[in-house]
């Protein structure tokens, strides 16, 4: 499936995870690597973690 082709499926989340990503791109839009699960953050509540769409990280797009 391309990334083009693939669904968003929103999710009711219950625990908070940390991944590591990076930015690069190649030249056809599609991300080089993918996220890393790095560990369950239990010490941060979902009420600290801005919505899909929402925060920072969206406007920096």
């Amino acid at each position: 499936m391309t990334p083009c082709a693939a669904r968003t499926t929103l999710v009711h989340p219950t625990l908070v995870a940390e991944v590591s990503a990076d930015r690069a791109i190649d030249h056809g839009g599609v991300y080089r690597h993918p996220l890393r699960f790095q560990r369950l953050r239990l010490d941060v509540g979902l009420e600290d973690v801005p919505g899909f769409g929402e925060g920072p990280a969206a406007a920096a797009g």
